[in-house]
């Protein structure tokens, strides 16, 4: 489903002496099986602004559509529970959010909760746990006897059995170390390329954003900042940094790389693999040269 966002703006405790405005006017849209980091540091507008695709809340001005879902004050929504089956949030330290007595029933809640039959949420469990990395014999066990990274993952197969078609990943490796970031994006990912759905991270990291995103959206005090592909937004570094973020390591590399041996390796995502056969050939054309 596309998401597009038309003039947006939110506002907390209107018309009160605590009124903030969160969000400014904010357009933008994401095509249907687009993969979108959006980026920006504590009081951006980042969390008001995933809250509003789930119908947690409504713009105080503007308008919001998922699909054929129309989000706006003046527009009741009716059907919200529908939409909300459509849109997978993975909140960070989806851990905290167990609360029944065993994996298989908080894995089984969200589906129950959206109507779907007992047989088919079991046949969805079955399927998706070697994605998300458990094993059967856990299911009768109670989430807080698992580790902290089994229990993240029981947190995810939760949303994952839902079958939403847009998944919003809040922060998802918070918490984990170097090892459990890697593997928890590249499951993110491989659910994003073999589902087709339409993923939108909120991250800090922009070594992530690079790595796996179409499309970047950057925001700075509730504003729609800067928009574009990541090789197109990289190669900004005055205007990040007037944000206070960062070129990626890698990117900042290349750079360095080509000013030092004056080469023109072009600055977008690599693999490791990738990045390494660059050099080499660009190193190999320059003494055949």
């Amino acid at each position: 489903m596309d998401i597009t966002f038309e003039n947006v703006s939110y506002t907390y405790q209107l018309n009160t002496p605590f009124e903030h405005r969160a969000l400014h006017d904010v357009s933008f849209r994401i095509p249907s099986g687009s993969y979108v980091a959006i980026i920006g540091h504590t009081g951006s507008g980042k969390s008001t602004l995933i809250q509003h695709l789930n119908g947690l809340l409504i713009p105080t001005k503007g308008r919001i559509k998922i699909g054929p879902y129309i989000l706006e004050k003046e527009h009741k929504q009716a059907n919200m529970k529908e939409l909300r089956s459509k849109v997978g949030v993975v909140f960070q330290y989806p851990e905290h959010q167990l609360f029944e007595e065993t994996v298989e029933k908080d894995i089984a809640f969200g589906p129950l909760n959206f109507g779907i039959d007992d047989a088919t949420i079991k046949k969805r469990i079955k399927s998706l746990l070697p994605k998300v990395g458990l094993d059967e014999s856990l299911l009768k066990r109670s989430p807080f006897e698992l580790s902290g990274g089994q229990m993240r993952r029981v947190a995810i197969a939760g949303v994952l059995a839902t079958k939403p078609s847009i998944y919003v990943l809040d922060e998802p490796t918070a918490g984990l170390d170097p090892r459990g970031q890697e593997e928890m994006m590249e499951l993110f990912y491989q659910i994003h390329k073999t589902e087709k759905a339409t993923t939108i991270l909120v991250t800090h990291n922009m070594e992530d954003a690079l790595r796996y995103a179409d499309y970047i959206i950057i925001l700075n005090k509730g504003k729609l900042y800067m928009e574009g592909t990541p090789e197109e937004i990289f190669q900004q570094e005055e205007a990040l940094q007037q944000v206070q973020l960062q070129v990626p390591p890698s990117i900042q590399f290349i750079k360095h790389f080509n000013e030092r041996f004056q080469t023109n390796i072009p600055l977008k995502k690599h693999s490791f693999a990738q990045l390494s056969e660059e050099i080499f050939q660009t190193i190999r054309g320059k003494r055949d040269g």
